[in-house]
């Protein structure tokens, strides 16, 4: 049994949004449950929906072009509820008014930088980096996450995370430039920092402040504010 009997009565996904007045372009792989609705923003993706494949409901993600990063995201059940969001990203409305307008879309925790300043999109990732942590529920990773990002030589850096485990690059995505350092709340009595990802313990401590501390002083010389991973960089540090 079908869950979209009603899309494919329409012809396909952008044609039934397009029957609730919103302009959408089919996706040529699957044009019954894939669809995308462009924007006037030029520092914004056009929005992706996609539907799921055991139950009536789809993925919508609305992204920004420079890394190509979600900036909201959220779970429709109906066509209506798509076509509200789609419509709003469509004329350019702000983050803010599309999720007040549909309430089931969620803001990442990244803000928007229309220039792509390299320190504003490490900022921005900080700020997601640091609402994923909190909404772990994990009162550790929320420490060693918050003591990074009190400490200038760590906030300046470019921060992103692979199984709960924080690590920072020189440059934004999409190409990473790691800086050599992974910070771990691996167990309920210590902090480890490692060197790259599964690399040495460097050092263990019972505090997130003494872990940062640690990490701090085995940053590589030379490194300044996060620059544009735009175009390649080079090899990575290790």
């Amino acid at each position: 049994m079908s869950f979209y009997p009603d899309v494919e009565a329409a012809g396909g996904l952008a044609e039934a949004l397009r029957a609730h007045g919103v302009e959408a372009t089919a996706d040529g792989r699957d044009p019954m449950h894939r669809a995308a609705v462009s924007t006037p923003v030029a520092h914004r993706n056009g929005l992706e929906i996609s539907a799921f494949e055991h139950e009536r409901r789809w993925s919508i993600v609305g992204g920004e072009a420079h890394q190509h990063l979600p900036l909201i995201h959220g779970y429709a059940d109906d066509v209506s509820e798509i076509a509200e969001v789609a419509a709003a990203w469509r004329a350019g409305a702000s983050l803010a008014d599309i999720c007040a307008r549909a309430p089931f879309m969620e803001p990442t925790g990244r803000f928007e930088v229309p220039d792509g300043d390299p320190a504003r999109l490490a900022e921005a990732e900080w700020q997601c980096v640091r609402a994923e942590m909190t909404a772990s529920g994990l009162p550790r990773l929320h420490a060693i996450t918050e003591a990074s990002y009190a400490a200038p030589e760590l906030r300046q850096l470019y921060p992103y995370t692979s199984h709960w485990v924080l690590k920072f690059s020189a440059t934004t995505r999409p190409f990473l430039r790691d800086v050599g350092l992974s910070l771990w709340a691996e167990t309920e009595d210590a902090f480890v920092v490692r060197s790259r990802y599964l690399g040495d313990v460097i050092g263990e401590t019972t505090t997130a402040e003494h872990a940062v501390a640690i990490a701090v002083r085995q940053l590589p010389p030379g490194l300044g504010p996060v620059t544009s991973g735009a175009h390649e960089q080079g090899p990575p540090w290790h």
